[in-house]
């Protein structure tokens, strides 16, 4: 079905969700208390969107007859990830309104066709070459120089299918990627990471939330800031940059757009994210409207809402490690008046894996850094 601007869809409406995790489950709690129901396609019944949701299809990702069942009980389909194969969403869309569409993904999914996409746009991003094998990857390494970044252009996400290749490292790294296609970057020397959370409506219109400035540990990110401190001119360029990539894509719902921030103030894309993202996480509780309430609005065709900060805030991530001697200590973060605590049901903690996050409210976001600083060093496992 087209994805064209349509009659909204109002309260009482049923919504699909494709993965159930974390960022599936925070936009079903919102959909349900604008009166929405929720319906969601995941391998585990009891995944966290599942259990804040009206049904569930169980199913793989990749299956696109669980797909179609969950296809025939809703209104609209959406995502969680960006990891849905582009056939299945092709194959609902013509049964029901698939919002973003299979051409966003296709375009997304795969890295090389991402990277060429953006040079059609002309937006700036690391110099980079394919790589599909051993010759391909000795003669990209010539360009780029070393360090360099080889990424498989499918399916990674957290430092997932990528492998640094320094000066003393063979071709041979590449074995790491499991003979999976892939792309090399020029390693990028940048000042920070930021990121670019919007929305885009069924009629093209856009909001912009405050841009994020991120820390990453081992690949995952462990702190947002927002709003970053950075010049009017550096905001407007960024900003533009991805609003210019959600429009050329077509895109209905949140995006995020990550970026590099080099020394002499250039802004390199790093990434896209088709769907609300972990970097936005700090709009629900410090924006008029969440970035799950704005992607619910966008793929229900409602008129966007009001992407204003009322404070400023710095988000932290509260990864599996933290669980290595029990469970955390909550009252740490319960005694805190300017905390909010966000957990996401999952099923078993794990090294690296994203199981909540904590978000601080204060005007002073440096003060607020320190802050989750010490909260993470408190609720870590005591040696």
């Amino acid at each position: 079905m087209s994805n064209a601007a349509s009659a909204p869809l109002l309260p009482g409406a049923t919504i699909g969700v494709l993965g159930g995790g974390q960022l599936g489950r925070m936009m079903a709690l919102a959909a349900r208390r604008m009166g929405y129901r929720v319906v969601v396609l995941d391998p585990n019944a009891r995944c966290p969107t599942a259990q804040v949701s009206d049904g569930v299809v169980v199913g793989a990702l990749d299956d696109v007859e669980a797909a179609k069942r969950l296809a025939a009980q809703v209104d609209v389909v959406t995502l969680d990830t960006e990891h849905v194969p582009s056939p299945v969403l092709e194959a609902i869309e013509r049964v029901v309104v698939v919002r973003p569409g299979a051409s966003v993904l296709a375009t997304i999914q795969d890295r090389l066709v991402q990277k060429q996409f953006l040079d059609r746009l002309g937006v700036p991003q690391a110099q980079w070459a394919s790589v599909g094998n051993p010759s391909e990857l000795a003669a990209a390494l010539v360009k780029l120089g070393r360090p360099a970044i080889v990424k498989a252009r499918r399916a990674g996400y957290d430092g997932k299918g990528q492998v640094r290749i320094d000066a003393g490292d063979g071709v041979a790294e590449l074995a790491k990627l499991r003979g999976e296609p892939a792309v090399a970057e020029a390693l990028v020397l940048f000042a920070r990471e930021i990121s670019v959370v919007l929305a885009r409506g069924v009629a093209g219109e856009v909001r912009i939330y405050p841009i994020a400035e991120n820390v990453h540990r081992r690949h995952v990110l462990h702190t947002t800031r927002a709003p970053a401190p950075m010049p009017e001119d550096a905001r407007v360029r960024a900003e533009q940059l991805a609003v210019r990539i959600a429009e050329a894509l077509g895109h209905v719902g949140m995006i995020a757009v990550e970026m590099f921030e080099l020394p002499g103030g250039e802004l390199l894309v790093n990434e896209i994210a088709p769907r609300t993202h972990n970097s936005g996480h700090y709009t629900y509780g410090a924006c008029a409207t969440s970035q799950f309430e704005q992607h619910v609005r966008a793929v229900c065709g409602l008129p966007l809402g009001d992407p204003r900060p009322l404070t400023g805030a710095v988000m932290v991530n509260l990864i599996g490690d933290l669980w290595t001697d029990g469970t955390p200590r909550w009252g740490e973060v319960l005694a805190r008046a300017d905390a909010r605590l966000h957990l996401y049901g999952k099923d078993a903690p794990a090294p690296g894996r994203k199981m909540g996050h904590v978000l601080l409210l204060d005007d002073d976001t440096d003060r607020a850094l320190a802050n989750a600083e010490h909260l993470i060093a408190a609720l870590a496992p005591q040696r």
